[in-house]
């Protein structure tokens, strides 16, 4: 197929939002006319699968086209470690790129934004400078240090707690309007002779839910957001029940924020229209991943890798894709080769040396765009993935999910636990690293502290009745297609490496007014 290049890509990341709560995937409640008027124009996936179930990974993945083990950055180590980003391609190309986000872990310090010319997160764990200079350059080695190890946990749990403060009361509804205005403003002050392209993640459906007033009134009348349970670790770790009637008004404050960001994302998409620049953009718009809400006896995106979290939204608008819907498998990291199919950019082509050194090559049998689509025979580099699909004998076709062990919900989680008077149990899921293998059939589930779990999505869609690979041949094959990926990516799972910790002591290179605000805000004694 001779691709029709586009000048620009928008691509819109709705954080923690479910499928089953949008207009396009079927949901009755009008929280999304926007997205229901973009279904119309745009190819609709049924069946897209996020490689982890919460944001750093994913972002990561959709920055790289690769699996969480392959890129590395996850909670024990959260950052991007010297991978080239998609940004980087992008701008050695000659591309304007921006990032707008309201999410703490699309930060500088995590390397997320790496490549964009203009990047801004509308909320900092910190301020600007306490990150920067020296202390910035010493990240990885806090992560990687067990002595300093604790700061890094110190900077993410502040982050929670201040994202907590500043999603909730008067300023609720503040950033993504903000978001939008300063998406507007670089693509109108764009002036690239190739094109532009626009990164933003919208925050509004994750916890807590303090949807604007109007919107409130609208999904979920005379609920005060304060009356509900807005932790999910008080849920998850039995200090604190909720009933139906407050899983109801949980919802509903949930909607109201997706309503609120459509309604945002419609504003940008109608001003694109308005100023001729729809027809050369492709968009494209996702969530990283979804949400439980007491499915499963659990509330949030930790702990679990069931459809609710992983199976995702996403819908692509591109001039060779059809207005229409489709359920083979996808996978959210084959976004980042379908942008560079879109804007007709080969990393290996760019010739800009070290800056786009590294980056994994544009492969067609990863690009929603192409004929060759999940036509793994025909890659000239195989990546783990598409080595396990290769190497099976079945004619499914399957995703991988990865979930390393959680750090700060897990300490979260035992907070709660502790403060309630409740021990958890060794074997509670909160301590489980988990692996997934899905197809559009089947899903099984890898874990080292829980039983695996095994189910047949064509007749169990809600995961409620584990099947055994040795009672189901396609579950069977499914775990088996799992064990090829693990085996491809080094076997089940890695003990964090040994590091010297006399290497480097990073805070001895911070200033004294440095260290004075770490002290100030909690970090040093």
């Amino acid at each position: 197929m001779n691709r029709t290049r586009q000048s620009n890509v928008l691509f819109v990341v709705l954080d923690t939002v479910r499928k089953d709560r949008l207009e396009p995937y079927g949901y009755e409640r009008a929280t999304t006319p926007e997205l229901s008027r973009f279904a119309e124009e745009a190819t609709v996936f049924e069946s897209a699968i996020a490689p982890a179930p919460w944001t750093l990974p994913v972002h990561a993945s959709l920055f790289t086209g690769q699996y969480p083990s392959q890129h590395g950055a996850d909670q024990g180590s959260p950052y991007l470690d010297g991978d080239t980003t998609l940004a980087s391609v992008l701008s050695a190309a000659g591309y304007d790129t921006a990032c707008y986000s309201s999410n703490a872990w699309i930060t500088p310090y995590t390397g997320l934004t790496d490549g964009f010319d203009a990047q801004d997160s509308f909320f900092e764990v910190l301020p600007g400078d306490v990150l920067s200079g020296p202390l910035a350059s010493a990240w990885q080695a806090i992560n990687d240090n067990d002595h300093l190890r604790d700061l890094a946990s110190k900077l993410v749990h502040l982050g929670a707690m201040a994202h907590s403060k500043l999603a909730s009361g008067e300023s609720a509804d503040s950033k993504t309007p903000s978001v939008i205005d300063r998406t507007k403003s670089f693509i109108d002050d764009s002036d690239s002779d190739d094109g532009w392209f626009a990164f933003v993640n919208l925050m509004d459906a994750h916890l807590p839910y303090y949807p604007p007033e109007e919107y409130r009134e609208e999904f979920a009348p005379g609920v005060d957001p304060d009356d509900v349970c807005q932790n999910s670790k008080e849920f998850n770790s039995g200090a604190r029940d909720i009933d139906d009637e407050e899983w109801a008004a949980i919802r509903g404050l949930y909607d109201a924020e997706i309503a609120h960001m459509d309604a945002e994302l419609g504003r940008l998409f109608d001003w694109l229209r308005e100023t001729g620049q729809w027809e050369d953009t492709t968009v494209v718009v996702a969530a990283d991943h979804g949400e439980l809400h007491g499915e499963h006896d659990l509330y949030g995106h930790e702990f679990a890798l069931y459809d609710q979290l992983i199976n995702v939204p996403l819908l692509v608008k591109h001039p060779d894709l059809e207005a229409d819907r489709r359920d083979d498998l996808v996978e959210l990291l084959d976004c980042y080769h379908t942008v560079l199919d879109a804007l007709d950019v080969d990393p290996e082509a760019v010739g800009m040396g070290g800056d786009t050194a590294g980056a994994v090559a544009r492969d067609p049998s990863r690009s929603l765009l192409a004929d060759e689509y999940r036509a793994f025979d025909g890659a000239a580099d195989l990546d783990a993935g598409q080595q396990a699909n290769l190497e099976g004998d079945d004619a499914n076709d399957y995703a991988f999910v990865e979930y390393a062990q959680p750090v700060i919900e897990l300490h979260h989680l035992e907070e709660k636990a502790s403060e309630a008077g409740i021990d958890l149990p060794d074997d509670h899921r909160a301590y489980s690293r988990l692996r997934a293998a899905r197809s559009t059939d089947a899903k099984y589930v890898r874990a080292d502290r829980i039983p695996d779990e095994g189910y047949r999505l064509d007749e169990d869609p809600g995961e409620t009745s584990p099947v055994e690979p040795a009672d189901d041949d396609v579950v069977a094959a499914t775990e088996q297609a799992l064990a090829r990926f693990e085996a491809n990516v080094g076997g089940a799972w890695d003990d964090p490496s040994e590091t010297d910790t006399d290497d480097i002591d990073a805070l001895e290179e911070a200033d004294e007014e440095t260290r004075d605000r770490l002290r100030e805000l909690g970090y040093l004694e």
